[in-house]
């Protein structure tokens, strides 16, 4: 069962949201913005259902809601940004400003983070590039819930990538992807819809293959990109953990078994050797290589051609990395947001605490 929402009232619940916490109006305002994102392209796992989560860590006091957020070594194309524990929502569009600032003076710039939180879908900071025509990349480690290929220890997160590519006439390439065969908030959602996992997604807590959606609370396991050795999980763990390299062992964040949990209720790991969770930002000015209007003029012709690419059967077309996407946020900002009854009654116990009405 379903309740629809338009984006305006969910944005304006949400900041109300953030606002309660302590956040300052602007932070509050991108913090909302970046979390509705994740609705309004289909990726339901990571928007405004998590929202009650910020609002436990923030309880928790691993939220810090007036962060003072700053660059803590940098040259003239690289940073470091220290995240303060504030909301990674507002943290990473933060980080990424400063990666499109460097890249419009040197060419390229990439800042990495530590001492940070979850911040949301990692394609709505690499798409803070394209309007810049430039080349934008996001990543970020997250709470250990992956296995290893061969283990049965949680050891690394689902540890997103996302790389947002500007073109010409056409819609901009913008693939978005756990480095797990399928990320967490897909689990919940399943486990909200009391459904199974499909084979392949997730171990039981002797490393083996199990449909159970609620594994992971009886100490299973995520599964890297390729779910087994035969199909290339060893190819989804070596991504993860360059992830995981990028965002934390270069900027001084947690790493693998030490990223702090993003449930509140689960205690924090003993003897941590950074500061909060990693992020890793990028963008490339694409006339640090060529002329931008020639590389666009090309990507329209790479974008088209492998649209035209013929189908097999059952299928109706080819996508491209972001088709998906771009089509769910001209609907549901038109005809609004759909929330699952279970995310609904979350949301106004949220409301609740707060005295807002959802």
């Amino acid at each position: 069962m379903e309740t629809t929402f338009s984006y305006t009232h969910l944005f304006s619940f949400t900041q109300q949201v953030f606002l309660a916490m302590g956040c300052s109006e602007a932070d509050a305002a991108v913090a909302a913005k970046a979390l509705l994102a994740a609705d309004v392209r289909g990726i339901d796992s990571h928007g405004v259902a998590r929202l009650s989560g910020y609002v436990r860590l923030w309880e928790a006091k691993r939220i810090n809601a007036t962060p003072n957020i700053c660059i803590i070594h940098e040259t003239p194309s690289t940073a470091v940004v220290d995240g303060d524990s504030g909301l990674g929502l507002v943290v990473a569009p933060f980080a990424m400003q400063v990666a499109i600032d460097k890249a419009k003076e040197v060419g390229t710039g990439w800042v990495s983070v530590q001492n940070s939180n979850h911040f949301g879908i990692a394609g709505y900071h690499a798409m803070m590039a394209l309007q810049h025509d430039m080349i934008g990349m996001a990543m970020t480690n997250a709470s250990a819930l992956v296995a290893p290929t061969f283990s049965n220890e949680r050891m690394l997160g689902t540890n997103p990538i996302a790389v947002a590519v500007p073109a010409g006439n056409e819609p901009p390439f913008v693939a978005d992807m756990a480095t797990t065969t399928a990320a967490n908030g897909k689990l919940e959602i399943l486990q909200r819809k009391n459904l199974e996992a499909p084979m392949g997604w997730i171990q039981d807590a002797e490393g083996h293959s199990t449909t159970d959606a609620h594994a992971l609370k009886n100490k299973g396991a995520l599964l890297p990109l390729g779910s087994d050795k035969e199909h290339g999980s060893h190819k989804g763990y070596a991504l993860g953990s360059i992830v995981d390299i990028f965002s934390a062992v270069l900027s001084g964040a947690n790493y693998g078994p030490w990223v702090p949990p993003f449930p509140a209720y689960v205690p924090m790991p003993e003897n941590q050797p950074g500061k909060g969770l990693g992020h890793f930002l990028g963008a490339m000015r694409i006339d640090a290589f060529r002329k931008a209007e020639d590389f666009k003029k090309d990507m329209d012709q790479w974008i088209r051609r492998f649209r035209d690419a013929k189908p097999i059967e059952g299928y109706e077309k080819v996508l491209i990395p972001g088709d998906p996407e771009r089509e769910f946020e001209v609907i549901r900002m038109k005809e609004g947001i759909p929330l699952l009854y279970t995310v609904v009654e979350d949301l106004t116990e949220v409301g609740r605490k707060f005295n807002l009405n959802l």
